[in-house]
Order: structure tokens, then C-alpha cells, then sequence
């Protein structure tokens, strides 16, 4: 399968030493240097209670990336619909794309995003539980298309303002019940490697043994959420990759802090067991340089059906962060946009 686009899909992660402000700010940036080496697409994720990520509302992370950047499209991976209204979410994304047309897109995940007790305040007042979420995707579907909701109960209700173009509706899963759902639905899956590498290839191939076309997407469109560390050596690449080994081991044991400096890194020395726990990640992690790591991500979307990768890359430095996507660019031969 050849890979026709590359896309960023950013936690807005806060190093150690930096705060949510800078981590957000550093989102922003990003977005606009991805947009200026010719990425076709920058989404941004939705953690809460979270002292790792700052993105706790990719509905307005998302208006301020859009409105510092001119082409690339701009999304969610993705609005937990299991805590809200599927009208709200369609009126966010609606505004969205008045302001940005054809440059939305609205990914939807069933992930809490956050703990029990963090996930039942999100839904506030609610009775409905993620049973309920294929209800919510039929209502969300229709109001988006400003078309009668599957709840008849609410057959009067629009969803307001009437946009010339809407997002685009996609579907985020990491397992085979989410490929499941967005062949059900039409939609075009992103399936979340970096986070269940194990699946990736069954659950690709049950959303295109499933897949139902839609007025929306006539075939199966698959993307592939994949975790890289691109550096000018592999032995840098490695180093970086140190940072998230850490930060694993620790989240691990409930700890769920900032990304570690190399100097926390480089003082740390891990147990027999969580050396073994590290190695035996490693043959998931595509780190090192240009040539292995395009390489590693062909024979990825070969093996998925995946044509485009959405790119997701942590380092405690902003500028290895940048250097990995410059790398990417160049590997792939992206064309600098005008």
C-alpha cells in the first residue's frame, strides 16, 4: 500500500520543567511548522485529570490552530462522545467550519480519555453510559448533515448553524469493536497503532470485511495513528526514546507526570523487570533514521491497508520534535505547500 499522506496527531504533552501553557503554545507552533513541510493533516487529542497532556479541549485547541495556519486540515483524535451531547458536538464543529471551511475534520473516539470518577464528572447529570454510543454516532451523523436525528424523541431539534460544509466524520478505535462501528457507519477509521500495535492488521482488515459505503465515503479509507522518533542517528533516536520508556514505567505505577528531561532519564536505572518491560516494547517503536524508519512505516501500511499515517512523536525538547517531522518531510518527499 502506498502511502499518500502523512498526518500529525498531537497530545500536546508538558516536558519536565515546562507548564501546560507552553505545551499548548508548543502545539500551536507545531501546527505550523508540519503545515509549512507539506502535512496534509494536524489533529489534536482530548486527555483529561492529566499532569502528561494539556489538551483537555481539542474543540477549542482546534479553533486556534486553524486560525494560526491557512491550508492544513485540522481535527480531533478525538472528542470522547460518551461524555457529551451529540447536538453540542455537532453545533462545536459546525462553528468550527464556518469559520474554517473544508478544513475541520471530527474524530470520534469511545476512550473514557481520563479515570472512572474524572469520566463520570465529564458526564455530569447523564444517565447514558457508552452502551448508549452507537445511539449518539446516529444522532451526531444526522444532525451533522442537518438531516433528521435516529432519536425520534428529538426529530424537531436541529443542530445550528446550517454550514455549506460540515466536518469530516471519522471514527478513531484501537480495537476491533471500533473498526466494527465505523464500518457500520461508513466512516473512515483511524486506528490507533501507537496505542494497541498487536491489532492493528485484524482490525484493519474487519473494518474492510465490514465495511458498509456511505453517501459520505463510498469505499473503506483507512489512516494509521503510529508513534516515530525520527533522528539524524539511531543512536540518538534511541536517546529520545528514553523519555517515553520512562514515562511508561511510571504511568505503570499510577504516576502520571511530565515527560522526563534526559538528565531525569540518564539518572534513572531501571529493574531487571522493567529493562525486560522496555526491549520487549521496543519491537513495536518505529525510531531511528530517515531510511529505517520509512522503511518500518511502508511494511506498516502494507500490512494495514493504511494510506495515510497520522504521526505521533514526543521528546522532551521542542526542537527534536520539529527535527523528527522535518525528516519525515524530507524522507517522504512532502511538497513544501506555497
Amino acid at each position: 500500500m502506498t502511502i499518500q499522506r502523512l498526518a500529525v496527531l498531537d497530545q500536546s504533552p508538558i516536558p519536565e520543567g515546562s507548564t501546560p501553557e507552553q505545551a499548548l503554545a508548543s502545539t500551536v507552533e507545531l501546527a505550523r511548522v508540519t503545515e509549512s513541510l507539506g502535512y496534509h493533516r494536524y489533529w489534536v487529542a482530548e486527555h483529561h485529570g492529566s499532569q502528561s497532556f494539556a489538551g483537555s479541549a481539542p474543540e477549542i485547541l482546534i479553533g486556534q490552530i486553524a486560525a494560526s495556519t491557512r491550508r492544513i486540515r485540522v481535527g480531533s483524535a478525538g472528542v470522547m462522545l460518551m461524555h457529551y451531547s451529540p447536538l453540542k458536538v455537532a453545533e462545536w464543529f459546525k462553528v468550527l467550519s464556518a469559520f474554517h471551511p473544508g478544513r475541520i475534520d471530527l474524530g470520534i473516539g469511545r476512550a473514557p480519555g481520563s479515570d472512572g470518577i474524572t469520566a463520570a464528572a465529564l458526564a455530569y447529570g447523564s444517565p447514558l453510559s457508552v452502551e448508549y454510543f452507537p445511539t449518539k454516532m446516529s444522532d451526531l451523523k444526522a444532525w451533522l448533515a442537518d438531516a433528521p436525528p435516529f432519536t425520534e424523541a428529538f426529530a424537531r431539534v436541529t443542530a445550528t448553524p446550517h454550514v455549506a460544509r460540515g466536518p469530516d466524520l471519522w471514527m478513531l478505535g484501537s480495537s476491533e469493536d471500533g473498526a466494527r462501528l465505523a464500518a457500520h457507519f461508513g466512516l473512515p477509521f483511524s486506528y490507533a497503532h501507537f496505542i494497541n500495535p498487536d491489532h492493528a492488521e485484524r482490525a484493519c482488515a474487519v473494518y474492510r470485511e465490514n465495511f458498509r459505503p456511505s453517501s459520505e465515503l463510498p469505499e473503506p479509507l483507512v489512516s494509521l495513528g503510529v508513534f516515530v522518533l525520527c533522528a539524524d542517528s539511531d543512536a540518538k533516536a534511541e536517546t529520545l526514546a528514553g523519555a517515553r520508556d520512562l514515562w511508561r514505567l511510571r504511568v505503570e505505577r499510577g504516576e502520571f507526570g511530565p515527560f522526563p528531561s534526559p538528565e531525569t532519564v540518564a539518572r534513572y536505572v531501571p529493574t531487571a523487570e522493567e529493562t525486560a518491560r522496555i526491549e520487549s516494547r521496543r519491537k513495536h517503536q518505529i525510531l531511528g533514521t530517515p531510511d529505517r524508519v520509512k522503511a518500518h512505516l511502508e511494511d506498516l501500511a502494507e500490512a494495514t491497508g493504511a494510506g495515510e499515517l497520522a504521526v505521533v512523536s514526543i521528546t522532551h525538547d521542542f526542537a527534536d520534535r520539529v527535527r523528527c517531522y522535518e525528516l519525515l518531510a524530507e524522507a517522504f518527499g512532502l511538497a513544501t505547500p506555497p
